[in-house]
């Protein structure tokens, strides 16, 4: 008895063995000889591929371990052959790499999972072709990253941070990390609508928090998972979208260009030079595609920023030494932030890329490869996406000593190299809302900074890493103002 149970275990263990290693000669056998030029790697499981092994990583305290577990097995060849949101696929980590795969537009396109291009919509920048790009972010730079622009913008996040951090430190406990970006989501809803009512602003909070979650969960399309309700959210997303559109179509004749008020007007008026406006969709899902890049990151970029510095006084005091000198020399008659003083920002500007390369919010970017690529030696077949893994490169110790502390002033007199710092993407890809999203980064940080401290109720609280890196408790705490304005 004691020897068949030892055989059936080791017939056991050669069929699982055997099953494991399915999915690798099933995608080298397709390749023929090319299979030979394949980085090294690991495709995983038949159909699930490496994901599980991918969410058992960070769903622990140590999401880096996916990575370095290719890493020890295969050692470190900066490329990895893998199987990935149901995709054969290479797993890029060195700054070389990256920079090539996010910069050569001949040889790569956006690879993004069909299930996100039905959430964020076909017309999003990550959904529509490399010329319809170029035209789309023409269009719509000057509106949303322009000085006159943020300059207009400036003044209403100013208010509205002064006000929300002044409310908060009166709420007593609350979850930080929610009311942030409650507070982000507030801001770039009135860019671009500013004048809707806190009733329709309300209604697009609470979908667009259904279809966020919805973005990177399994595409299951099911009633009970998160992906299916994110498909209803967007679909109701789009109905207000539409009716406001409408509404705003309506009054286009009678009102002149010059008086548009916010975002959407802008967007309703501008035309390339060949005298073609935007259409509806593409508006409505410019729109959508910006209240995340505008919104998610910010909230929590703004809150990491902030746990950082209270959890480490002596940056907290220099930062804030920084803020009060630009706050003193500002004109009496002048008593809100300008885009000259942001600029002169340049030890907060350190805290914010120490915050945005320690925590990295954008997980992995997802690119196609349009023909075979040689990269480091290695191929990356036609038809293969291509994944660009932002926390490896942020956190190589090579390129950043220490990479796991907290430390703006590494930035002192250093510049990364090319691909080594990509925390908003780079190439003609670049995060189109990058500018806006470190100006309400600095504009809270700056009134936080002079005002307030954050006393959290459990500073040692645990970490979630999907969809972001978040405290599980929220950063759960308390607001507290420590002095009047300047």
């Amino acid at each position: 008895m004691g020897l068949g149970l030892v055989v059936y275990v080791a017939i056991f263990c050669v069929v699982l063995g055997l099953v494991r290693r399915a999915n690798g000669w099933f995608y080298d056998y397709k390749m023929g000889e090319k299979r030979y030029q394949l980085p090294p790697g690991d495709m995983g499981w038949p159909f699930i591929g490496n994901m599980w092994s991918f969410l058992l990583a960070f769903k622990s305290s140590n999401p880096d371990s996916f990575v370095s577990s290719f890493i020890h097995r295969f050692g470190r060849t900066g490329i990895y052959k893998a199987f990935m949101f149901g995709n054969p696929s290479v797993i890029v980590t060195t700054p070389e790499s990256c920079k090539r795969v996010l910069t050569d537009d001949d040889a790569f396109m956006p690879g993004w999972p069909v299930s996100t291009v039905k959430l964020m919509g076909e017309k999003s920048f990550i959904g529509i072709s490399y010329e319809e790009h170029k035209r789309l972010r023409r269009l719509t730079a000057a509106p949303i990253n322009g000085n006159e622009a943020l300059t207009i913008y400036m003044h209403y996040i100013e208010d509205m941070v002064k006000s929300t951090l002044d409310k908060w430190s009166k709420m007593g406990k609350i979850e930080f990390l929610t009311e942030v970006r409650k507070l982000t989501f507030r801001i770039v809803m009135y860019i671009f609508l500013s004048s809707e009512s806190e009733t329709v602003l309300e209604a697009l909070e609470r979908e667009y928090t259904t279809l966020n979650y919805g973005v990177r969960a399994l595409a299951i399309n099911v009633p009970g998972f998160a992906y299916y309700s994110a498909l209803k959210a967007r679909k109701k997303l789009v109905a207000i979208f539409q009716s406001i559109l409408n509404e705003r179509r309506s009054r286009v004749k009678s009102i002149p260009a010059s008086s548009k008020k916010d975002m959407m007007d802008a967007l309703l008026y501008i035309e390339d030079e060949n005298g073609r406006k935007l259409s509806d969709e593409e508006i409505i899902d410019v729109l959508l595609m910006y209240l995340n890049a505008g919104h998610e990151s910010s909230g929590h970029i703004i809150m990491w920023a902030t746990v950082y510095l209270q959890k480490n006084p002596e940056i907290f005091q220099k930062a804030k030494a920084e803020q009060e000198a630009i706050a003193k020399n500002r004109p009496p008659n002048d008593m809100g932030m300008t885009l000259k003083e942001y600029r002169q920002m340049d030890y907060l500007s350190k805290v914010i890329d120490e915050t945005l390369r320690l925590i990295t919010f954008s997980l992995t970017v997802f690119r196609e490869a349009k023909k075979d690529v040689k990269i480091n030696g290695y191929l990356i077949p036609k038809g293969w996406k291509a994944l660009v893994w932002f926390r490896t490169v942020h956190h190589d110790p090579e390129i950043y000593p220490e990479p796991l502390e907290f430390n703006p002033s590494r930035w002192d007199d250093f510049t990364p190299k090319a691909g080594a710092f990509i925390p908003f993407g780079a190439g003609t890809r670049l995060c189109p809302g990058n500018d806006l999203a470190k100006l309400e980064i600095s504009v809270f940080l700056h009134h936080f900074l002079l005002n307030y401290e954050l006393e959290r109720d459990n500073p040692e609280c645990p970490l979630m890493f999907l969809p972001h890196c978040r405290p599980k408790d929220n950063c759960l705490g308390k607001v507290r103002r420590v002095s009047s304005e300047i």
